[in-house]
């Protein structure tokens, strides 16, 4: 779970919704520190293969689905995620 600016958010859920999106190949949330509210998310995307999609597009298709501070206020895209030997993936090392 995450605290951000009071709320708790678990990223699971929003993982889940990013992960129904068709240009989204997998998604891992995270927290990031914020001035504003201590912790803010970060959401890591990995593409499908010759897809795009804008990070303020990720945002509208979130918000239509989720509460606006369950929304992620940073997305980064990645080749791929990082993991250990047995496919997990390594969240603390994503920053």
């Amino acid at each position: 779970m995450i605290v951000s600016g009071g709320e708790n958010v678990y990223p699971s859920e929003v993982e889940e919704v990013l992960n129904r999106h068709e240009a989204v190949l997998e998604a891992v949330v995270v927290p990031t520190d914020d001035e504003r509210f201590g912790s803010a998310l970060k959401a890591f995307i990995v593409a499908r293969p010759g897809q795009a999609v804008a990070p303020e597009a990720l945002k509208e298709y979130l918000a239509e689905q989720l509460a606006i501070f369950k929304v992620p206020r940073v997305f980064e895209y990645v080749d791929e995620l990082p993991r250990n030997a047995t496919g997990k993936v390594l969240r603390r090392t994503l920053k």
